[in-house]
């Protein structure tokens, strides 16, 4: 038993109360919204077919618990192909898949409406910004052994 133990046992059994001090709880602990997979190199050959552009993709996660507006937010690569949110709010706890080809956006999935593919098969780097420019997350990837990451 150690001597802080002694102490606190003897405070207890005087009646005396006891304040117990933990550390603050990090910001990150928070939640954040955060790029959390991109499958950069679709299934089958790559032929431009608007069903392969959209099996490349980025996943971006709100880990908080709250909606955060995305709009204006900007998801770029590493060759500076930028797709911009329109008014579009993430919900608390949900995640966006930001598809290459076109589509009908709905809550869940967001298309770019390109017809030419965004993320090299090899490497390449998301980086995910918000309006003012600040950087909210990025993801690097250099492995054309798999077909995807994690961030």
């Amino acid at each position: 038993m150690s001597a802080h133990t002694v102490r606190i046992g003897a405070a207890l059994a005087a009646g005396c109360a006891i304040a117990l001090l933990y550390p603050a709880t990090p910001a990150g602990a928070a939640g954040s919204v955060h790029l959390s997979k991109i499958y950069y190199d679709s299934p089958g050959t790559d032929n431009r077919s608007n069903s392969s552009l959209n099996g490349e993709y980025v996943q971006i996660k709100n880990s908080t618990s709250r909606g955060v507006s995305l709009k204006g937010w900007v998801l770029v690569d590493s060759s500076n192909h930028k797709y911009t949110f329109p008014g579009y709010t993430l919900g608390a706890g949900k995640t966006v898949t930001v598809r290459t080809g076109s589509g009908s956006d709905t809550s869940a999935t967001r298309y770019q409406d390109r017809r030419a593919y965004v993320w090299n098969n090899d490497r390449d780097k998301a980086t995910l910004r918000k309006t003012s420019g600040s950087t909210v997350d990025t993801c690097s990837y250099n492995n054309s052994r798999v077909d995807y990451t994690n961030c």
